[in-house]
């Protein structure tokens, strides 16, 4: 067979062959590895995981693409690739978490923390008004705030992997919950998806009920459930926090 015949043959093959790519809107499970500076910052990979930690577990991943649901650069990335084929992108700081902000940097009195049971020093990686921040320095009765992201001002470099797309309404609601609720409540999956709690969860419903019907395409039902003097408890610490 001449080289001709060849090229014919796999131009055939190639214009008929069905890729299983994913695309905008789809559910699906990746894998992945975050890297700044060479270091890596986050990762679901087995082998990338142990090597930050030993004993860790990987976490499975299951995302919308195009919602939102990862930095905006790596998600639209995602679109058109692949199941099962390695991929790698760079995504400059700017289109990551932005250029480090002295802005973001404050100073807050120590009798501030103190009051709170928190005693500050310096290198402390702690939450505070639902941010991750650091501690930069304690002088006296004042406290330096680190605001920016970790990850501001820095290029990052992704390796993922496609494994999978995800059609179980199951493992699609759980994630949303996840991104959404910061937790994931009971629920059934049906017609519609139904959470299953105590009242004041009918709210989460109410609020977040148009955002998830457009991302899973079905509708979020509340459903009183009795509570135990256990919940009781457990819904008081929800709500203080």
């Amino acid at each position: 067979m001449d080289e001709t015949s060849v090229r014919k043959i796999y131009k055939t093959y190639s214009s008929t062959r069905k890729m299983d790519v994913v695309n905008k809107g789809e559910f699906i499970e990746i894998e992945f590895t975050g890297r700044a500076n060479g270091q890596v910052f986050d990762t679901n990979n087995t082998d990338e995981l142990k090597k930050l930690n030993p004993n860790a577990v990987p976490k499975k991943t299951i995302i919308a693409i195009g919602q939102g649901m990862i930095i905006d650069a790596l998600d639209k990335s995602l679109e058109g690739k692949e199941i099962g084929k390695e991929y790698s992108v760079f995504i400059k700081s700017e289109d990551a978490f932005g250029p480090r902000r002295k802005d973001m940097v404050k100073v807050i009195p120590l009798k501030a923390f103190i009051e709170k049971e928190v005693y500050p020093r310096a290198g402390m990686v702690l939450t505070l008004d639902d941010m991750i921040v650091k501690i930069t320095a304690v002088s006296g009765g004042r406290v330096t705030v680190d605001f920016n992201n970790p990850l501001a001002g820095k290029d990052l470099d992704y390796n993922f992997k496609i494994l999978r797309k995800v059609d179980s309404d199951e493992e699609k609601a759980r994630a949303v919950f996840e991104i959404m609720f910061k937790f994931v409540p009971e629920f059934t999956t049906g017609d519609k998806i139904t959470i299953k709690g105590p009242k004041f969860m009918e709210s989460f419903v109410k609020a977040y009920g148009s955002k998830f019907k457009e991302i899973v395409g079905k509708d979020l039902a509340f459903e009183l459930k009795e509570q135990k003097v256990e919940d009781k408890k457990e819904e008081l610490n929800v709500k203080q926090n």
